[in-house]
């Protein structure tokens, strides 16, 4: 129930120059309009969290979401640490795009941690969708299936499957969810995505792939 709207190269060129210029404000007199990721969207912003060194010694910027959206990733540890490594970036990186489109502040410092290059504008077009439509979104959404393949260049794939079939828009302005709809087969997405280390050490997603529909999600 998350829909995964086709926006033109047009507006997918914008939403990408919003994010990477936009998010921070602007002294212009339209600096309230059409940003995503971060933008000022009529509530409260609140200033990026601080960032925080996590158990690998990362100075990762901090991901909150709200009480009424939850995202379970099942599977436990692969037992091979690079492997593990990987799969925890991925994460992040789905919960900094879910940040971004269900916590109205002026920056969403996250995104480009964890995304650049073609998966940045991907994100980019996604996150721009809710704010174009106000929407948003609650509900719980499943991550499984995720498989990890090391490279021998130093990247990784990440391959995995979504169930949105738990989660419901919800009005940006009046925070009205509704209910109604119900779950269908587009909300089974299988995603193949590339990842590089960076020299902080971070597992960025440079690519990303979707099937909607994917019966092999089902």
């Amino acid at each position: 129930m998350r829909t995964r709207p086709t926006i033109a190269a047009a507006a997918l060129t914008a939403a990408v120059a919003l994010l990477l210029s936009g998010c921070g404000g602007s002294d212009s007199e339209d600096s309230g309009k059409d940003k995503i990721a971060g933008a000022d969207t009529g509530a409260s912003a609140s200033a990026p969290p601080s960032p925080s060194a996590s158990e690998d010694g990362v100075d990762r910027p901090e991901i909150k979401l709200p009480s009424d959206v939850k995202n379970v990733f099942e599977g436990g540890a692969t037992g091979d640490p690079v492997k593990d490594a990987v799969l925890a970036d991925n994460e992040r990186r789905i919960n900094s795009i879910d940040e971004a489109i269900v916590v109205d502040a002026e920056k969403h410092p996250a995104l480009e941690f964890y995304s650049k290059d073609a998966a940045l504008m991907s994100a980019a077009t996604y996150i721009k969708s809710f704010y174009d439509n106000n929407r948003s979104f609650t509900g719980e959404t499943r991550y499984y299936d995720r498989e990890v393949t090391l490279a021998k260049d130093g990247s990784a794939t990440v391959t995995y499957c979504m169930d949105a079939t738990g989660t419901y828009p919800k009005d940006r302005k009046t925070g009205k969810v509704d209910r109604s709809v119900t779950g269908s087969p587009s909300d089974y997405v299988f995603y193949n995505t590339r990842l590089e280390k960076n020299a902080e050490g971070v597992w960025q997603t440079t690519s990303v792939s979707s099937t909607d529909a994917a019966k092999r999600c089902m």
